[in-house]
């Protein structure tokens, strides 16, 4: 495990809808229809199996799951590579469905060009984008991690979807998600950026 934080991708970024519309059906939890992400926010989560990160976060997500419903499209990728990390394959995607109750579309990003597109450099790794599909949030749910013993709230997350959902202006200031490193395909990690 490589201790990563996210590269803070710039706020305004535009959704990559065409991008993410290539990889429908590739996945598990519910189809993915673009159609479910028109005219509302959409929050873009990387996800994977394995990853303690992710497990210590697992249980947030299933109540924001529940408490989004309606209001925000969740949409996860699982963009590590199978071929160093079998156990984040599909197989290993249903079993952490099935666990947690999630209903959202979880697909794979077989190629990874939606991480790079994402700049996406760990697992968990959230995108919260507004309804017009520009970026305003991209950092951590909250301060909780393995072991720190601080709860698991999602509070800077959810004060982010909150200003969203009230057309309020999202705070500048967003620390960056910390987590596993996204296990790229042999010799295909992208260039470090900054």
């Amino acid at each position: 495990m490589v201790l990563t934080a996210s590269t803070m991708l710039p706020i305004g970024t535009e959704l990559p809808l065409e991008l993410i519309e290539r990889h429908r059906g590739e996945g598990v939890g519910a189809p993915f229809e673009p159609a479910a992400l028109a005219s509302r926010p959409v929050l873009v989560l990387f996800l994977c199996p394995h990853c303690p990160f992710v497990k210590h976060v697992e249980l947030e997500l299933s109540r924001l799951q529940t408490d989004l419903a309606g209001q925000v499209a969740l949409l996860g990728f699982c963009s590590n590579s199978p071929l160093t990390h079998p156990q984040d394959g599909l197989e290993g995607m249903r079993a952490q469905v099935a666990s947690r109750g999630w209903t959202f579309p979880y697909l794979l990003d077989p190629d990874q060009a939606i991480a790079k597109a994402f700049r996406a450099a760990c697992t968990p790794d959230p995108f919260l984008f507004d309804a017009g599909h520009r970026l305003v949030y991209r950092g951590q749910l909250d301060d909780s991690r393995p072991g720190n013993q601080l709860p698991l709230n999602g509070q800077d997350l959810r004060a982010a979807v909150a200003a969203v959902l009230a057309g309020e202006p999202v705070p500048v200031e967003q620390k960056p998600s910390i987590g596993c490193n996204i296990k790229w395909h042999p010799g295909q990690e992208p260039p470090r950026l900054g």
